[in-house]
């Protein structure tokens, strides 16, 4: 079973990627995680990667379609994996469906986790973050016992600027040029399935489950 999540940022695609990945036991694959375990093995891939990363500069395309096909080859991914974060763009998909063709295997599902701008400037303006432990909240789906401070650490939580209404609003601009296209490709080959990404994490789950087959 192998999956795409789609979804505009803050959208909740991540949550249920990783909640995908337990129930059916197969590899939850992000491009970030999939640079950091290249670069800490000290592999040839990361190694380039690690050199466009620290000039601030963003990972070609064809350099990130190489390391995504480099892990699902992996004996982990004999059974499927959810790739959550990627492809971003038209050419990352087209080039993703090459590398599969290859090996003879296409994408089984793009599932898509349809947010409205507004609630997502709305949900994401309610996250706060602890920048000494990383753990995240909400202001109302998970706030902090006392309010201001991680239960965790004690530290206190703080409105990224990744959250801000402004920033969220150019991701969200950046999401509809480069993104959301992919929704129209992905229908064509005819394995898009949408679902409600307004309710309730838990009933967005079992939607999602429905679609897949318990």
């Amino acid at each position: 079973m192998k999956i795409i999540m789609l979804g505009a940022p803050g959208a909740g695609k991540g949550t249920q990627a990783k909640q995908i990945a337990g129930k059916y036991q197969i590899p939850h694959i992000s491009t970030g995680d999939i640079f950091r375990a290249n670069i800490k093995e000290g592999t040839p891939l990361g190694a380039k990667a690690k050199e466009y990363m620290d000039q601030g500069l963003l990972v070609p395309d064809e350099l990130v379609v190489e390391l995504v096909a480099d892990r699902i080859i992996k004996e982990d991914c004999k059974d499927g994996f959810v790739l959550d974060g990627f492809p971003r763009t038209i050419p990352q998909a087209k080039a993703l469906d090459e590398a599969l063709s290859k090996m003879g295997e296409k994408m089984d599902y793009a599932i898509d986790v349809d947010v409205p701008d507004e609630n997502i400037v709305n949900r994401m303006g309610g996250r706060r973050a602890c920048l000494s432990c990383g753990a995240t909240y909400h202001i109302v789906n998970i706030p902090t016992k006392a309010e201001g401070i991680c239960d965790k650490c004690g530290s206190a939580v703080v409105l990224r600027d990744d959250d801000k209404p402004e920033t969220v609003q150019k991701r969200l601009a950046v999401y509809h040029e480069q993104t959301q296209p992919l929704i129209e490709y992905y229908s064509a080959q005819g394995i898009l399935k949408s679902v409600d990404g307004t309710r309730p994490m838990d009933d967005v789950f079992a939607d999602i489950v429905r679609i897949l087959g318990a």
